[in-house]
C-alpha cells in the first residue's frame, strides 16, 4: 500500500513542475519600474496579467508623448512578449461621445464598470471614457477621451477582471493629467 501512495506522490509531484523545465519560461518577464508613456502603469500592476515569456518589447509610439491634438488622434502603448502582442492600452479622442461605439464587444458578454462617464469589462479588457472638454451643444464637438485596455492573454482571467477596473481608473487620471483635462 505504501508502494501505492509513493507512486501517487510521485505524479502529482511531476505534474507540478510540468512548465518548470530548463528553457521554459516560468514567469512573465520582469517590467521597468513605470510602463506606458513614462508613467501611466506601475510596471508590478501590469505583470500578474502577462504569461510567460523571455523578452518584452514595447511599442515605438510608447517613446512619444500622450498629446491627443485632434479628432481620432490615438495615443497606443503595447508591450510584447517574446514578439508577441500580449497587453495594450490606449487613448483616442472623439469629437462626440455618440461616436464611441462597443458593439463589437457584445459578443464579449460585456460588464458595466463604474469609471469614466461610461464603461464596460469584458473577459479580456475594458474601455471607457470621459468628457475632456464637453460639447456645447448636440451639433458642436467637444473632447471625449476613449481608453482601451487589451489583456487577452492573461494567465488568470478572474484575477484580470477583478483588476480591470482599478487598471482602467490609473489610466483615466494619467490621461487627465496628461491632456489637462479637469477632473470629477
Amino acid at each position: 500500500m505504501s508502494h501505492i501512495r509513493s507512486a501517487v506522490v510521485a505524479v502529482a509531484l511531476s505534474g507540478l513542475l510540468v512548465g518548470c523545465s530548463p528553457g521554459e519560461p516560468a514567469a512573465a518577464p520582469e517590467l521597468p519600474e513605470r510602463i506606458c508613456w513614462g508613467g501611466a502603469f506601475a510596471g508590478g500592476d501590469v505583470s500578474p496579467f502577462l504569461p510567460p515569456g523571455t523578452r518584452v518589447e514595447f511599442s515605438p509610439q510608447v517613446d512619444g508623448s500622450f498629446a491627443l491634438t485632434k479628432e481620432l488622434d490615438s495615443a497606443i502603448c503595447t508591450l510584447y512578449i517574446d514578439g508577441k502582442r500580449r497587453f495594450q492600452a490606449s487613448a483616442t479622442w472623439w469629437n462626440f461621445a455618440e461616436s464611441i461605439d462597443w458593439t463589437s464587444r457584445a459578443s464579449d458578454f460585456p460588464e458595466r464598470i463604474d469609471v469614466g462617464d461610461k464603461g464596460i469589462m469584458w473577459k479580456g479588457g475594458a474601455s471607457s471614457f470621459f468628457a475632456c472638454e464637453p460639447a456645447k451643444s448636440s451639433k458642436s464637438p467637444g473632447k471625449y477621451i476613449e481608453l482601451r485596455i487589451s489583456a487577452d492573454y492573461a494567465p488568470d482571467k478572474y484575477r484580470l477582471r477583478s483588476a480591470l477596473p482599478k487598471l482602467m481608473e490609473k489610466l483615466m487620471a494619467f490621461a487627465r493629467g496628461e491632456l489637462q483635462c479637469s477632473g470629477r
